[in-house]
């Protein structure tokens, strides 16, 4: 099995170099770049199977680097965030970032999130990878306008076909796994996120209003002080 090609975009030396040498001891391989310029240059030239970028480097800072990232790829990418309460991390989720760590982070952590997000990809290795449908086998979901493939993983709305990253596909595949259904946040972060432990529901709560924006703003319906549900 091919490895997995992590990019690494870390402008403090030590933390670079420290946190390389334990990625490639779990058995991944790094490209690691100090600055954002860089690292685009490197995603563009690799095409690596998942992104770490810290927030603050020079040239182009992490959430620009996202952001770009996304407009190219749906690869998966954890944000890199100093602050738990910055907002840089829910800039960075909004950017399209698919989880984030906060620094210092250990390193056992780390390497269990980008193991984490790499399942929800289905895929260890060798590009965009192929998310695993959740739904019933061949079924067409049909909500109103909105038409969920859980076989050819395909979406449209009105027709037309909406582009989703994979973790917004397996948003709205519990979801429409369970449509009337309210499925709380912490029930979200276990079931797309993969977190066996506590989370930020923050994370969830931007992935939902994202999903809102290619879906339908009124698709997602939020039941304060439980959770999300899909209208039927």
């Amino acid at each position: 099995m091919a490895e997995t090609h992590v990019l690494f975009v870390e402008d403090d030396d030590v933390i670079r170099e420290a946190t390389q040498l334990a990625l490639e001891r779990q058995g991944f391989m790094v490209t690691a770049m100090p600055d954002g310029l860089l690292g685009l240059e490197a995603f563009r030239a690799n095409r690596p199977d998942i992104a770490l970028l810290d927030v603050m480097v020079p040239g182009l800072d992490g959430v620009s680097l996202c952001r770009r990232i996304r407009d190219e790829s749906t690869v998966p990418v954890i944000m890199l965030s100093a602050r738990a309460d910055s907002i840089d991390v829910v800039l960075g989720l909004e950017a399209g970032a698919d989880d984030y760590v906060t620094k210092p982070f250990d390193g056992a952590v780390l390497v269990a999130r980008i193991r984490a997000v790499l399942r929800r990809f289905g895929h260890a290795g060798g590009g965009e990878g192929a998310l695993q449908g959740q739904g019933p086998h061949g079924a067409l979901l049909t909500f109103g306008e909105l038409e969920v493939d859980t076989e050819g993983m395909e979406v449209r709305k009105g027709g037309e076909p909406v582009a989703l990253t994979p973790t917004e596909m397996r948003l709205l595949l519990e979801f429409s796994s369970a449509p009337g259904t309210v499925l709380s946040r912490d029930k979200l972060l276990e079931r797309v996120w993969d977190y066996g432990w506590g989370g930020d529901t923050r994370v969830v709560d931007v992935h939902v209003q994202r999903l809102r924006t290619k879906i339908g703003q009124d698709r997602i319906e939020t039941v304060r002080g439980f959770g999300y549900k899909l209208k039927a």
